[in-house]
């Protein structure tokens, strides 16, 4: 969000390498897809077949693409795409509600800089589950670009759960009036829409990264939620956030090894649900159960008697991904040998081998383990000056080095690093 999606003309390959990333794919398509609900499609499609019919058999630049969305609308396009494209970071959107007599009121609270236009869903408790989010009303909003408040009035009573940005038609951060809160801790999974459930997932996590939630509110809704998730991608990703981002970085380290047995309790939820023939978005959700169970174990019981036996009770066997996975989890632990990691190299001796025994041995919690990682990633060869590892054994060898349980044994390190670092990059490259 700190760049904009159309940075200025570069100058060379390298600046172009630090310009093209999340900000141009993932920010870029967002903000098309809020072009489109912003235009309306018809007249967003209407534009873009003259757009191509024009253009044909030819190039054309960002200026000719806007002349010909701006000739389907009577909205400045050239004014949407100065905000839109052209500026940096991220508005947010705060939902407001008052009543009345007889009405209910809706205060859209824009902190920012662009037009935005939204839907916005409202929900209702099912009277009969409670657990079970019933769809009121979806109506769409505009958004001015000028920062300020936006209101709507409604009949009484007020819905349940208001989500801000339902369907995800724009780029910004949303958040949640106290009573739709209460209903997102306690009835998330009832949400009938994934793409409803994502929003209002990613919403929880910004609240978090910007000190807005506890970390532990989300690992909460996260146990409470997840094991009734169906959705692949909303339980991949929350699992991940979770266990990375909650339990790595943003809790203490005295509340981490809680956190890490409720993801473990998690993981054995959805295993236990998926149990039986698994197909395929069961057998996703299964595999990654059984990911997040062994990134999440802090007790080698368990997952030592999977690698044992080859497979999980239930499914799935173990490839040489998920065996690596566990021997890595393992040795983070201190609970296997180099000697097992040699053996485990010569069973699977290609190049996914060479990495998952870089990565064990890099873990091992010894310091002469820790040293030789170290020197294997800053060491380049005499002759050269170039790096010793490829960028797949270094990257592999890295991930190995830095772990959370081993923060006294690498705290030396951390000064090494920041006086290195710049010496490697030159070597490597900014990737």
């Amino acid at each position: 969000p700190f760049s904009p999606a159309h940075p200025d003309p570069v100058p060379d390959t390298a600046s172009a390498l630090l310009n093209f990333d999340g900000i141009s794919y993932a920010k870029g398509a967002s903000a098309l897809r809020q072009l489109v609900a912003w235009m309306g499609e018809k007249d967003f499609l209407a534009g873009i077949n003259d757009h191509f019919a024009r253009h044909r058999f030819g190039n054309a630049a960002l200026a000719d693409f806007l002349d010909s969305l701006g000739r389907a609308t009577d909205r400045d396009v050239h004014a949407w795409a100065a905000r839109w494209l052209r500026t940096t970071g991220v508005d947010t959107l705060t939902p407001e509600t008052a009543t009345g007599s007889d009405t209910w009121h809706l205060d859209v609270h824009h902190s920012g800089s662009r037009p935005h236009r939204i839907a916005v869903g409202a929900y209702d408790q099912d009277l009969t589950d409670p657990g079970r989010l019933v769809p009121r009303d979806r109506f769409e909003l505009d958004i001015p670009a000028e920062e300020g408040r936006t209101r709507r009035a409604f009949p009484k009573p007020a819905p349940d759960l208001l989500v801000l940005n339902d369907g995800d038609l724009t780029y910004a951060k949303v958040r949640f009036d106290p009573a739709s809160w209460k209903t997102v801790a306690r009835s998330l999974s009832g949400l009938p829409d994934p793409l409803t459930r994502a929003v209002v997932w990613n919403a929880a996590r910004d609240l978090v990264r910007d000190g807005a939630l506890a970390p532990t509110a989300y690992l909460d809704a996260a146990r409470t939620h997840l094991p009734h998730e169906t959705d692949l991608a909303i339980l991949q990703g929350v699992l991940s956030f979770a266990r990375t981002q909650i339990a790595d970085q943003y809790l203490p380290a005295a509340a981490r090894h809680t956190a890490l047995a409720t993801l473990t309790a998690l993981s054995r939820d959805i295993l236990r649900r998926t149990e039986g023939p698994a197909h395929g978005t069961e057998a996703g959700l299964r595999l990654t159960a059984v990911r997040a169970f062994i990134d999440s174990a802090t007790t080698p019981e368990g997952i030592q008697d999977w690698l044992d036996d080859g497979s999980v009770p239930g499914g799935p066997h173990l490839d040489p991904e998920l065996r690596w996975r566990i021997l890595g989890r393992l040795a983070t632990l201190g609970a296997t040998t180099p000697q097992a990691i040699d053996a485990e190299l010569a069973r699977d001796p290609g190049a996914t081998g060479r990495e998952g025994a870089a990565r064990c041995h890099a873990a091992l919690p010894d310091p002469a383990a820790k040293q030789a990682a170290w020197d294997a990633l800053f060491t380049t060869d005499e002759t050269g000056g170039k790096p010793a590892l490829s960028n797949y054994l270094f990257i592999a060898t890295a991930t190995g080095f830095w772990a959370p349980e081993q923060h006294e044994l690498l705290r030396p390190y951390v000064a090494r690093y920041f006086t290195a670092a710049p010496a490697l990059a030159a070597a490597r490259g900014p990737a």
